[in-house]
């Protein structure tokens, strides 16, 4: 656990500091969100983000190479630096696409490459265990497709939910971090090497998450554009792929105090970036149904996404970037802590914390937030003011 932890701070630090570097170089090359009529910030905010929590990723893969205990478990680091070519693949694009404006089809043309990299390198499902221990094998070609779906669709849908300061990288932030339990809590329990390829991506991508908040919480000095939002997604996605072939049918069989787990964690790395996503995908969906019926691009940007609505039922930037970590923590460790615990404690803990997150979401628009009232400039229904932290339009250019 020590290592881990040096992973995820010499993450966080590097990624902390090279936001500054970033900064520069999208200051210099034109990456900024231009100020228009529409936006409420004041000056330009700088874009590539996403190259300083790559440098936070890399640097934290290179540490790991040099601890007493990470460093003699090599096949697993293979799969990491695998994940992490790819990311510098996808995170290439998308410096190319913060600067140029890349058309939609090239920028998914650079993400399916992206994903043939993780393919090639041998991270993709090939088979998922049953509960009974029984194996459901997938030939390559099948196994290639549902990564490429999985990956393609945590990308895209980290991409979409860009839009407050903070709230990409928080949402990913809690959810690498309940990964990693995950990852850890099935070492520990089933008593198995605990240096795997999941716990050491999850540890450095939520550092990485963690330093660039300092800088992207509102009101935000830096965005992490579509470099940021891209990679992140992807380690994620790869991340979760990692663990089917890195733990035996009984390990994740096995549950706390030696009781059977659930389906749950056979099934976690297929659905834990889909169910953590959940929200933002079906408002994905939502807004590709809303924009077509209404004769419009589904890349058009509006004002109607779910950030928004809580903007207008009365939460203050932060306060909405908030309930949306909570909700994205509680179906994160909510799926991990239910998938290998057992017992009505666990029920009745995941019972209040939903209950608290109801209560917050909804009861907190009452309660008044004088420093963000006065921060917050008063939009009007004629001329919705997009908020700031958002990229120009509501959703990154060329993606949903």
């Amino acid at each position: 656990m020590r290592e881990y932890l040096v992973v995820f701070l010499v993450a966080a630090i590097v990624t902390h500091l090279l936001t500054v570097v970033a900064r520069e170089i999208a200051l210099r090359t034109g990456a900024v969100a231009k100020v228009r009529d529409r936006d409420v910030h004041a000056e330009p905010i700088p874009y590539l983000g996403g190259l300083a929590m790559l440098g936070g990723l890399w640097a934290a893969y290179l540490v790991a190479q040099q601890l007493p205990f990470l460093s003699t478990r090599n096949p697993f680091s293979d799969d990491a630096l695998s994940v992490l070519v790819a990311g510098t693949l996808v995170c290439a694009v998308g410096v190319v696409d913060d600067i140029f404006d890349l058309d939609a089809l090239t920028k998914f043309g650079g993400q399916v490459l992206a994903v043939g990299v993780l393919v090639y390198a041998g991270i993709q499902f090939k088979y998922f265990y049953q509960a009974t221990g029984e194996v459901f094998s997938l030939d390559l070609a099948q196994g290639a497709l549902l990564t490429a779906f999985v990956v393609l669709a945590t990308v895209n849908a980290v991409n979409f939910i860009d839009g407050l300061d903070g709230l990409a990288a928080g949402v990913i932030g809690i959810s690498a971090s309940a990964f990693f339990l995950f990852c850890y809590a099935l070492s520990v329990l089933n008593d198995v090497s605990r240096a795997t390829t999941g716990a050491l991506l999850s540890a450095a991508l939520a550092g990485a998450c963690v330093g660039f908040l300092v800088h992207n919480f509102h009101p935000a000095r830096l965005f992490m554009g579509d470099s940021g939002s891209m990679l992140i997604g992807l380690v994620l996605s790869a991340t979760a792929i990692t663990i089917t072939t890195q733990f035996a049918p009984g390990d994740l069989a096995q549950g706390a105090d030696g009781t059977r787990s659930s389906l749950l964690p056979v099934l976690l790395p297929f659905a834990l970036p889909i169910l953590i996503l959940i929200v933002p995908l079906g408002d994905l969906v939502l807004a590709v149904v809303r924009r077509t019926r209404a004769g419009r691009s589904p890349f058009a940007p509006d004002k109607q996404h779910l950030h928004h609505r809580l903007l207008e039922i009365g939460h203050s930037h932060r306060r909405a970037v908030i309930i949306m970590w909570l909700w994205a923590g509680l179906i994160a460790f909510g799926v991990v802590l239910a998938s290998v615990f057992t017992g009505p404690a666990v029920w009745a803990a995941l019972g209040v914390s939903l209950l608290v997150t109801l209560a917050l979401t909804f009861a907190l628009p009452h309660v008044n937030d004088p420093a963000e009232a006065s921060k917050d400039p008063v939009v009007t229904p004629k001329e919705p003011v997009e908020e700031p932290g958002t990229a120009p339009d509501s959703e990154p250019s060329g993606t949903l």
